[in-house]
């Protein structure tokens, strides 16, 4: 898995995904939604067309990519690790992806804190 940060993680697909969006599109980022239904999936968006807002946190980046989400949002969901996939199917609205696949988290509780 290839990933910076401690809440973002992605899969060796995930990574091959956002390395060919980058490729065909130019810098991008990633927000996590907070929709009851599209909760899952992030909106992949240029670089400069949708830039972080005060209250968005940086989770990580994959392979360069901010990963960002609402950090209210964040401690309501009780922190949790995300995982980047890759879903079938075109992506919805107006998130970037390709005709047959787009970007799609899965949560998982945050691991527990090592003594220091």
């Amino acid at each position: 898995m290839d990933a910076t940060g401690s809440g973002i993680s992605a899969t060796p697909d995930a990574v091959e995904m956002i390395k060919r969006l980058v490729r065909e599109h130019g810098p991008l980022a990633l927000f996590q939604s907070g929709g009851c239904c599209d909760g899952s999936t992030p909106i992949c968006v240029l670089a400069d067309e949708l830039p972080a807002g005060p209250h968005d946190r940086r989770l990580g980046e994959v392979d360069g990519v901010p990963f960002y989400i609402d950090a209210d949002q964040y401690r309501r969901w009780g922190e949790p690790d995300f995982v980047l996939e890759v879903g079938a199917g075109a992506p919805e609205g107006f998130s970037i992806g390709l005709a047959d696949a787009h970007l799609v988290t899965h949560s998982r509780p945050p691991a527990p804190s090592r003594p220091g």
